[in-house]
């Protein structure tokens, strides 16, 4: 695995010792046609754009080779709750890991869609009263945070966790 990232990079060596290397993924240290696949999973919306990650990925697959990601990881987390009512209107909607951008880029250097996956996540459907804390300490939804935390705080069943998020996986073939 690479890693940019200390923590991740740490994770990634427990799980596969000595086949984790730190770089950054938008210029990877492999040879053009290296690999059969590469993976960006949980990585697209982190970033600004993904269009570096997307090139890097083509350029190091053999024709024929698979890239797999997570594409709209936000849109994954409205499962219809009251708490996504109320988040809405905070949401981003120009986002790195959005599916036409991510399929736009892919045809741009030659990868092509061929397949889509399905996973709903485990222990991550939200609280209002984790979402509330989460906002008042600014690690989301800053503009407006301290408005939109008091109405999560005020959400019936504030610890009851809301429907898991159903997550999307889509694959890419090099030509």
């Amino acid at each position: 695995g690479v890693d940019l990232a200390p923590g991740m990079l740490t994770v990634a060596a427990g799980r596969l010792p000595g086949h984790a290397l730190r770089a950054d993924c938008r210029r990877l240290p492999f040879a053009p046609a290296a690999f059969d696949s590469v993976s960006a999973v949980w990585l697209l919306h982190l970033l600004d754009e993904a269009a570096g990650v997307v090139a890097e990925a083509a350029r190091v697959l053999r024709p024929g080779g698979v890239f797999v990601t997570t594409v709209d990881k936000a849109d994954a987390h409205d499962v219809g709750s009251d708490i996504d009512t109320l988040v809405g209107p905070y949401r981003l909607h120009q986002v790195a890991d959005a599916h036409a951008t991510v399929t736009a880029l892919a045809e741009e250097h030659g990868l092509f869609p061929c397949g889509e996956a399905l996973f709903q996540g485990h222990g991550q459907g939200r609280t209002p009263a984790e979402l509330a804390r989460r906002v008042r300490a600014g690690d989301m939804y800053r503009e407006g945070g301290s408005a939109l935390a008091a109405r999560l705080a005020a959400l019936p069943d504030p610890d009851t966790p809301r429907p898991e998020p159903v997550f999307r996986l889509m694959a890419f073939r090099a030509a």
